[in-house]
């Protein structure tokens, strides 16, 4: 599983070293910068999945540089900021920004954000997804079903994860390698087909399994919770 690339840019070096961290310590891939110039030049040699942003550094108004961020990313922006006014709430959400947070902050209610936005963008991570009794663990490469553990192969797991994160809906074959594995490749409908076949095979879909995994004729699979 890729891991989701998070932007800091934060001026105060042990708040950014502290965030870089947490993050890190998730499965995140992290980038940090302490000005806005920095900020600049991560943007174009590093594709962030989201970005923290604070409001006030060194060389300038994190509200303008989040005007400038729309301009060349569509990726969520959550503001990390002491301004607790509703005027600078209302100006960061109006001038791009997805999130507000208030320092000082709890880390896991930052890291819950972090995840719920980079859901709502359709950004797999890596980390633990739970569909009970279904539970898929991507940082340990282990995946439990009704208390079982179940002896899959790492792409195996990246695209159970897919499936999974995304239950109940359509997913193309292309939108299935893109979120799984990273990118495109010629023929990725045929590579899907036989890993979607050990899918059924090891987890027993075909015999009265929790779930089921449906290939829809379009090129396209469905993976549903049945019984409850």
């Amino acid at each position: 599983m890729k891991k989701a690339k998070i932007l800091m840019v934060e001026d105060e070096a042990d708040v950014l070293s502290i965030n870089r961290e947490y993050f890190e310590g998730k499965g995140y891939e992290t980038a940090g910068a302490s000005t806005i110039a920095q900020a600049r030049l991560h943007l174009e040699e590093y594709t962030p999945d989201l970005i923290l942003l604070d409001v006030m550094m060194p060389d300038g108004s994190g509200l303008d540089f989040c005007m400038e961020l729309r301009e060349k990313t569509n990726a969520p922006i959550i503001f990390l900021t002491c301004k607790d006014d509703n005027e600078s709430v209302v100006k960061g959400l109006l001038r791009g920004g997805d999130d507000y947070v208030m320092k000082p902050y709890d880390l896991s209610v930052v890291g819950a954000r972090v995840a719920a936005q980079l859901r709502r963008a359709g950004v797999m991570s890596a980390g633990k997804i739970e569909l009970p009794p279904l539970i898929i663990d991507l940082l340990a490469g282990e995946v439990i079903l009704s208390g079982e553990r179940v002896n899959l192969t790492q792409k195996e797991i990246q695209l159970l994860g897919c499936f999974a994160l995304f239950a109940g809906r359509r997913l193309s074959c292309a939108e299935i390698y893109r979120r799984a594995w990273g990118g495109s490749v010629p023929g990725a409908s045929k590579t899907i087909a036989v890993h979607v076949a050990n899918l059924r095979r090891k987890l027993k879909l075909d015999e009265g399994s929790w779930f089921e995994l449906k290939n829809t004729g379009k090129e396209e699979y469905i993976f549903s919770k049945v019984r409850y």
